[in-house]
Order: structure tokens, then C-alpha cells, then sequence
């Protein structure tokens, strides 16, 4: 079993890198070059350099981001110079791809084209308030889905079940605003604190209480928004194992509904809620851009926004790559559970 665990750990290794490999050579392709070079060769020319200066600083630019070698391994030949030339021209090592992933390999993500700031260093510090957003979102949400998918199953309360799928038709912005709006606004009720982290909430060390106050309300966002999926996908499952004769036996020896259910019911029902479970990160993860955003906290979804905005590819290929990774080890996790949850499944090819 633990061959089949690292054969697929490998797989999950090798799709981010083909996907991260893609999202770099469409970062580098996009149409807009000759407006980045312009941005960064203003910067270091006059307000009243001539066009032969201005071309100059464009090239020293195009060294300095590393755009004047070719792209990729394989690149395009110039036909129009030599007919009878291969259309395919292989460049080896001296390309931008060789360049960029050999520094990865190095733990270097580049700079960042906005501040000239190491990209992981920056991410480094973002990711310390979304880790937190997202790993208490994550615990409530599997502390809170288990519970209430059971008492689903045990009650059948069907204006229960139609509040959560009204809740789950909402989207995450409109949570947001309307928690912001009801409990941080001064015409409603000034509950929590609407902006930022403030001055004296820094970080969980200097001031737990008033940094755990910011993110009540991103947290709450998060777990309504989120909570549908895995709570619902329990109690079918559990409503399907309660008529099942091991069950029915459990509760003849005089258990109840709700004790059978978590004593028998519960491990076969949790079995196709695992996948929901291990997606709860990456979601979490990509649902921290939305309510970083309205809540102005600083962290790995407002970086990203603001790098998009800005046009900074450096930085959104190691956010969107983070995001790429976190995913796919998710789905690793996901099978990796199911083979020690159910071991009629461990006999089976990979």
C-alpha cells in the first residue's frame, strides 16, 4: 500500500508541474510585452528622452526581466532569412523556461516586477494571515458539518435542509457584504471590526484577542458559504445506511437512532464525504481572494489581486502555482483516506 501511496504521490507531483509549466508559458505569451518593457523603461529614461534612448532602456529592460532569450527548449526559426531552414529551432539550455525552473528547483521564485521584491518573501507574508483564515475556517467547518449532518439524517427537518441550499445559492460576496453590512456597520450592529487588521492587531502573538476579532466575520463568510456541501453529502449518505440490516439490528439491541448512527452508520457514511473533506483547503484557499478583498485584509488573495491588477506575472505564477499544488496534493489526500478507510479498496489495481 505504501508503494501505491508514493506512485501516486508521484502523479500528483507530475500534473502541478505540467500545469504550473503551462500557466508559465502563457504568462510569457500574453500580448502585452512592449506595455510592460514601456512601464519599466520609463522608469529609468527622462520625460523628454528621444525614441532611440526610450529603445535602449526597453532592451536594458527586456535583460534585466530576462525576455531577450528564447522562450522555451523548441523555438519558432525565422523562415523569411533562410527558406530551406528547419521551421523548429532547439535552443538547449539558454531559454527563459530552463532559467526560471532551475531556480525554482532552488526554492527562488524570482522578483517581483512591482516592488523588485523576492516573490517569496512576499508570499511568505501574505500566506500568514490566510493560513489562518483558512485553517480555522476548516476546522469549523469540519467540526460543525459532522454534527449537523447526523442531526439532519436523525430529524429529516426539511426547512433545515431548504435554508442550507438557500445559503449555498449565495454567492460568497453577498455573505460577506451582508455580515459586514448587519454586524460591522454603525447603523446596524458594530459588532466586529470591519476594515483591515487595525493598529493594534497585528499578529496572533502581540494581540490574539483583537486579531481573532478581525476574522470573525471572513471566517463566518467562509464556513456559511461552505457548510451546505459537506453536511448534506453526510446526511444522504447516513439516510442511506440507516436501512441497512446492521442497523436495523443496532437499534432492536435497543440503541437509538442517533447512537447507531454514530456508532455503526458513521464510518461507511463518511466514506464518499472524504473528497468533500479534503477539498475544504484548496476552496478555502481560493475563497480567501473574495473575502481578503472586501474585509482589506492583507493576505494571499488581496496579493494576488493586486499583482493581477498590476500585471506582476512573477508573482501570480507562484500564488496561482501555490493554489495549483495545494489542490492537487488534496486530491492525493483524498485517495490516500479512502484506501485507509475502507480496505476493500487497497486490492485493487492503481
Amino acid at each position: 500500500m505504501a508503494g501505491r501511496f508514493f506512485s501516486q504521490l508521484g502523479q500528483t507531483l507530475l500534473i502541478s508541474w505540467g500545469i504550473i509549466t503551462l500557466l508559465f508559458l502563457l504568462t510569457r505569451t500574453l500580448p502585452n510585452e512592449q506595455d510592460l518593457l514601456a512601464r519599466f523603461a520609463s522608469s529609468s529614461v527622462p520625460l523628454a528622452a528621444s525614441a532611440q534612448q526610450l529603445q535602449v532602456a526597453q532592451a536594458q529592460a527586456r535583460h534585466r526581466l530576462g525576455l531577450d532569450i528564447p522562450l522555451f527548449y523548441l523555438t519558432q526559426a525565422d523562415v523569411s532569412e533562410a527558406p530551406l531552414a528547419p521551421r523548429w529551432r532547439w535552443t538547449g539550455t539558454q531559454n527563459q523556461y530552463h532559467r526560471w525552473l532551475s531556480k525554482l528547483l532552488q526554492g527562488d521564485t524570482g522578483q517581483s516586477y512591482r516592488t523588485g521584491e523576492p516573490v517569496g518573501e512576499l508570499l511568505r507574508g501574505s500566506l500568514y494571515h490566510t493560513v489562518s483564515l483558512t485553517l480555522l475556517s476548516a476546522a469549523l467547518l469540519a467540526g460543525l458539518s459532522l454534527p449537523l449532518g447526523i442531526w439532519l439524517a436523525v430529524s429529516g427537518r426539511r426547512l433545515a435542509l431548504a435554508t442550507l441550499f438557500a445559503l449555498d445559492t449565495l454567492p460568497l460576496f453577498v455573505v460577506a457584504l451582508l455580515l459586514l453590512l448587519f454586524l460591522a456597520s454603525p447603523d446596524m450592529l458594530a459588532l466586529f471590526p470591519a476594515y483591515g487588521l487595525g493598529t493594534d492587531a497585528v499578529s496572533f502573538r502581540s494581540a490574539p484577542i483583537n486579531y481573532l476579532s478581525y476574522l470573525v466575520l471572513p471566517v463566518a463568510s467562509l464556513v456559511l458559504t461552505g457548510i451546505t456541501a459537506p453536511a448534506v453529502q453526510l446526511a444522504g449518505a447516513l439516510q442511506v445506511e440507516i436501512k441497512k440490516e446492521y442497523v436495523l439490528a443496532a437499534r432492536a439491541k435497543g440503541l437509538s437512532a442517533a447512537e447507531a448512527l454514530r456508532r455503526h452508520a458513521l464510518r461507511n457514511a463518511l466514506l464518499p464525504s472524504i473528497t468533500l473533506l479534503t477539498d475544504l483547503l484548496p476552496n478555502l484557499l481560493a475563497g480567501s481572494l473574495v473575502v481578503e478583498l472586501i474585509f482589506a485584509l492583507p493576505g494571499f488573495g488581496r496579493l494576488l489581486a493586486e499583482a493581477a491588477a498590476a500585471r506582476d506575472f512573477p508573482v501570480l505564477l507562484a500564488g496561482v502555482g501555490l493554489v495549483v499544488v495545494v489542490r492537487q496534493i488534496s486530491l492525493w489526500l483524498a485517495e490516500a483516506l479512502y484506501l485507509l478507510a475502507d480496505p476493500r479498496l487497497r486490492n485493487r489495481p492503481a
